[in-house]
């Protein structure tokens, strides 16, 4: 049977939330600081689940990088990699080489942006978040559903339809991956954090 292994990617496979780490990277952290205090209030109402979280992460990206070039924004991702492969959790790396050794299928299934989630691991396929890009500009919205809770689930679904075809092992660290974990075959809550 085909084994398919699929791990989320902040928290999971990285030590903090790469969205924030990027945008203070990016945009330093005078800007960074500024930014989201400007969207407290909404991070607030979302944290208390009265705004929807893609809602807001959307409004928040759109902020920092609407207008900006397809291809300096992928600059800026291949350097934030270079850069910050520190915020990687060994064990994680570590299994998911073990998993391409033995042959299994590795997927990372994550909210965060494809574009700088792949380069991170560019022998894996990613199911992120991807971004929407019009005339060479990044439009500030997503062109895919945020990739969170049930839509992980439905975006496996829809690179590998029959179910009954494969055994899925799911990796995973909060509330976004709950739905996730319960699809797979066989799952780990914060298989990689330090005891």
């Amino acid at each position: 049977m085909r084994k398919i292994v699929a791990y989320d990617f902040d928290g999971t496979l990285t030590t903090k939330d790469t969205l924030i780490e990027f945008i203070r990277y990016a945009c330093g952290t005078g800007a960074f600081v500024r930014g989201f205090l400007l969207y407290a209030p909404l991070l607030v109402l979302m944290k208390l689940g009265l705004f929807p979280n893609w809602k807001a992460k959307q409004k928040v990206f759109a902020h920092f990088f609407k207008g900006l070039t397809l291809d300096a924004f992928d600059s800026l991702c291949h350097n934030f990699v270079a850069d910050n492969r520190h915020l990687l959790r060994p064990k994680g790396v570590m299994a998911i080489q073990q998993a391409l050794d033995k042959g299994e299928e590795v997927l990372i299934v994550s909210a965060s942006i494809d574009n700088w989630v792949q380069p991170f691991f560019p022998e894996v396929k990613v199911l992120g978040t991807q971004v929407e890009v019009k005339d060479g500009l990044l439009t500030g919205r997503f062109l895919t559903k945020n990739c969170y809770g049930q839509e992980k689930v439905n975006r496996i679904l829809a690179l590998y339809p029959n179910r009954s075809e494969y055994h899925l092992t799911a990796y995973g660290d909060s509330q976004g991956d709950k739905e996730l974990l319960a699809f797979a075959d066989e799952s780990h809550y914060k298989p990689f954090q330090e005891s």
